[in-house]
């Protein structure tokens, strides 16, 4: 089974929660601890990636030990077209729509597709869109961001992104933002396409988990929570409030 069908099976039961873990924030060792703690409690699937730091060595390191750990699928969140490994599952074969650098709108994807290609690396083609406040993301991927009260300007990137083919359409406000994404916003995209809605940035508590299912997010992300919280009492109350149960 490819990692997308993964995916989709398990959105057909309802929104998944997806743990991301950037590589050059611990250990591979550690992170493979924070992947077993999270498949307890429930979470879907492990992204891999961060704006910065990322090598194929500590990818390639990380990816083994998370799924040494915990089984969980090991998918590339990529913050540059440098950093690949074969010891991942799959990677976000990703456009960042808003972003005013073309770079990072398809120029590095371009010369990365014959590399994954021969390398035979899944690929799950993703709009990325990045939302006020952006952080760090914004910054380095040089966002026009989209601000929090621009409904039809993301409205009209994550339509965008249906129609290019996309599989996934991504509203990220940045990791470590003070706000999520607004919930009108995600219910009024949600309403817009029919392919999967991603949501991250901001999401640590489990009313912002909930708030951003119940407007409408297929799957929804959290990474700077898992890295600065040791209690699992917590990180499993958000991976319940994200997924409904």
């Amino acid at each position: 089974m490819t990692v997308k069908q993964y995916l989709l099976d398990r959105m057909s039961e309802g929104t998944l929660h997806i743990a991301l873990l950037d590589p050059d924030k611990q250990p591979a060792s550690k992170a493979g601890e924070m992947a077993r703690h999270m498949k307890e409690a429930g979470t879907d699937a492990i992204f891999i990636g961060g704006s910065t730091g990322v090598t194929t060595q500590n990818l390639s390191e990380t990816a083994k030990a998370i799924k040494e750990a915990s089984g969980l699928p090991a998918i590339l969140f990529p913050g540059n077209g440098e950093a690949i490994s074969t010891d991942i599952d799959a990677l976000l074969f990703m456009s960042l729509m808003n972003s005013t650098d073309l770079g990072w709108v398809n120029r590095a994807q371009v010369q990365a597709a014959p590399y994954i290609r021969k390398l035979g690396i899944e690929t799950i083609p993703m709009g990325y869109i990045v939302v006020e406040p952006g952080m760090k993301v914004g910054e380095v991927g040089k966002a026009a961001l989209v601000r929090r009260d621009d409904i039809k300007g993301a409205v009209a990137y994550a339509t965008a992104c249906e129609m290019f083919g996309m599989d996934l359409a991504y509203l990220e406000a940045g990791s470590g933002a003070g706000q999520p994404v607004p919930p009108e916003m995600i219910s009024a995209v949600k309403e817009s396409i029919s392919i999967p809605l991603v949501v991250g940035g901001g999401i640590r508590t489990p009313e912002a988990a909930q708030t951003a299912r119940e407007a409408g997010a297929d799957i929804i992300v959290t990474g700077t929570l898992i890295e600065q919280c040791d209690d699992l009492d917590k990180l499993r109350a958000v991976v319940k409030a994200a997924k409904g149960i």
